[in-house]
């Protein structure tokens, strides 16, 4: 599996949002970093590297050092401070074109489903839900278009590229208030 992120000169703000969680997780979990590294199957001089935020570290390894925190991926690679916990927008991965890359959106917890729809709603169409059992999640990411979602009453406008995440324990509904074509994917966790 490749690096977080290529050999660069600039040093890329994941790489540090990884070094202080991952220090951070460590010493709340009251673990040194020889604990941790043989708990994650990572050598400390690897460890010491990603502390230090001077190491390049693979999807896989930060995978398995998230495994040893009992933490989720996300909680390493998300900004310090974060409010809303289930937002991380952070790019994990990039190639050697500028064009390729991943980008960690969201993370929410799931237990025992997830679904990944896809939607178009045509210009003045609407979809409305009844509330959701408690502990599901909406997770949308809209492709084209102006997605207006009504959360208990209150409006939430995202735009094409952007993303939300909310608890849909409450009456939620779509909305396509524009005058093209809106499409979106739609992640349903729980």
């Amino acid at each position: 599996m490749s690096n977080i992120l290529p050999n660069s000169t600039e040093r890329p703000s994941v790489l540090v949002h990884v070094a202080d969680n991952v220090k951070n997780l460590r010493r709340a979990a009251d673990l040194s970093q020889d604990a941790l590294a043989k708990a994650s199957g990572v050598s400390r001089r690897m460890l010491v590297g990603i502390e230090a935020g001077d190491t390049n570290v693979s999807l896989a390894t930060l995978d398995r050092i998230a495994a040893a925190l009992d933490v989720t991926f996300a909680d390493l690679v998300r900004p310090p401070q974060t409010v809303d916990l289930a937002r991380v927008d952070a790019v994990a991965w990039v190639g050697r074109s500028p064009q390729s890359r991943g980008t960690l959106l969201a993370s929410t917890p799931a237990s025992r489903q997830a679904e990944l729809w896809h939607w178009s709603l045509a210009p003045g169409e609407h979809y409305r839900s009844e509330p959701d059992a408690e502990g599901w999640h909406d997770m949308v990411y809209v492709i084209e278009g102006s997605l207006t979602l009504e959360i208990d009453g209150e409006r939430v406008q995202v735009e094409a590229g952007g993303f939300h995440v909310f608890k849909s324990n409450r009456p939620f509904a779509y909305h396509n208030l524009g005058d093209r074509l809106l499409r979106f994917v739609r992640n349903v966790v729980n």
